[in-house]
């Protein structure tokens, strides 16, 4: 097995088949990568004699790791890492916390005789907190892992990004009541039915015995409640009533961030990244419209010719408009090669908010040197046809609200950038709404 970090030499995989992970799967994967569960964790796979070896990739087909049935039908399969699916923005994704099993040991360190591991997959109450401070009294180590998963959000509504804040907002508090003790803060993906899978990495075998605290069953508070009571203490019923009612029912001014640029030019990772960093405390739901996965879904069957690719498009701004419409913010991220095919979609999304057009321009020749999945090499030998800018044109954007090009800007500044734009559009939006 191969941790990520560790730069193995790649191996050939070209004609080996391929299984796209769903998210659930992807979480497995990392696990597996990082030490924390063995290889017969990735159920979604099965390797035999029939299929020796399998590609594992994500929803852009990007490879990330091949799977190799053992020797013997008792032997465990083999897992090596070919790649790093894209990762987003926030402290959930802070490499520092992200940690394999062999790092989370090493700092541990090798006097420790007892671990505690502080599991966070809910906010901290005050309450949890002087548990979690109590039951850590006597470790020579405090790990506190916050369990995030791919999509979906924490429990009560609140982000990822937001529950590893609440997390270290915990773990600091237990390095003031434990000053002398070693804190470490670890995010792991804990997929569904996680606790009797989770070994921690040999941690018990290596470091004694690792003590397990997890919240019980914590009620969320109710927030409409909790505003119900303020607004009765001031308002007459009927007027509080209305006024409850007029909050769920607004929905505000809805948005859509439209990427285009050429494969492998960093649009897809800067549209993930924007949409966590979206989703993370905004007002407004957010809905990632990723051109490979539309492409499985929405768009499956359809081939890349010109009209092929004007209907993907088309399907795309209307289920992004649709998005808008209700008052929340949809970020795509397809090719969409042709001008024609951009301006159909902003003239779809403008009648029901705004739409932002960034153009990733990264030029070709530095995506090409970075051919993540291959395809440009494919494309050269012609086994690819109609592939855009080698078999079929990009008609580069005249009329972009953002040009980011990724060959020297970081994905960190392209976020702002292309944010900073939608928050000014927003506001006017809603300045000039009736």
């Amino acid at each position: 097995m191969t941790a990520p970090g560790e730069a193995p030499d790649r191996p050939d995989v070209a004609g080996v088949p391929r299984v796209v992970l769903d998210p659930d799967a992807l979480d497995r994967l990392e696990l597996v990568l990082g030490g924390w569960l063995p290889a017969s964790a990735l159920t979604a796979v099965t390797v035999s004699g029939s299929t020796p070896e399998l590609v594992l990739t994500d929803a852009e087909n990007t490879p990330l790791a091949l799977v190799a049935a053992g020797r013997t039908a008792h032997d465990p399969p083999t897992v090596t890492a070919l790649g790093s699916p894209s990762r987003g923005s926030g402290p959930h994704w802070d490499p520092s916390v992200r940690l394999t099993a062999a790092e989370v040991r090493e700092r541990i360190g090798t006097d420790a005789r007892e671990v505690v591991a502080v599991e966070v997959d809910v906010l901290p109450t005050l309450a949890d907190q002087a548990v979690a401070v109590e039951a850590t009294g006597g470790a020579d180590a405090i790990v506190i892992v916050v369990g995030v998963r791919r999509g979906g959000t924490a429990a009560g509504g609140v982000g990822w990004a937001g529950l590893t804040r609440a997390a270290w907002g915990m773990a600091e508090a237990i390095q003031a009541a434990r000053p002398q003790r070693r804190v470490v803060r670890l995010v792991v993906p804990l997929p569904a039915g996680h606790a009797p899978e989770l070994d921690r990495g040999g941690i018990t075998s290596h470091r004694g015995q690792v003590s397990a605290w997890r919240d019980g069953g914590l009620e969320v508070p109710d927030l409409d409640a909790i505003l119900e009571r303020g607004l009765a203490a001031h308002y007459p019923p009927p007027s509080a009533r209305e006024l409850l009612r007029a909050r769920r029912s607004v929905p505000g001014h809805g948005a859509v961030v439209f990427f285009t640029g050429l494969s492998g030019s960093g649009k897809s990772t800067i549209a993930r990244a924007l949409a966590d960093e979206l989703a993370d405390g905004g007002p407004r739901r957010v809905t990632l419209l990723d051109g490979d996965e539309v492409r499985q879904h929405l768009s499956r069957g359809l081939g890349f010719d010109a009209e092929s690719r004007d209907i993907n498009i088309d399907r795309i701004a209307y289920v992004a408009s649709l998005v808008a419409e209700h008052g929340g913010i949809a970020v795509a991220a397809p090719i969409a090669p042709f001008d024609a095919g951009r301006r159909a979609a902003r003239a779809l999304v403008e009648p029901h908010g705004t739409f932002l057009l960034v153009h990733v321009s990264t030029p070709l020749e530095v995506c090409e040197a970075r051919d993540r999945k291959g395809l440009y090499a494919r494309a050269r030998a012609g086994e690819i046809p109609e592939f855009t800018g080698i078999s079929s044109p990009y008609q580069a954007p005249t009329d972009a609200d953002v040009t980011v090009d990724t060959t020297d800007t970081s994905v960190e500044d392209a976020v702002r950038q292309v944010r900073e734009a939608l928050e000014r559009r927003l506001d006017e939006g809603a300045a000039a709404a009736p």
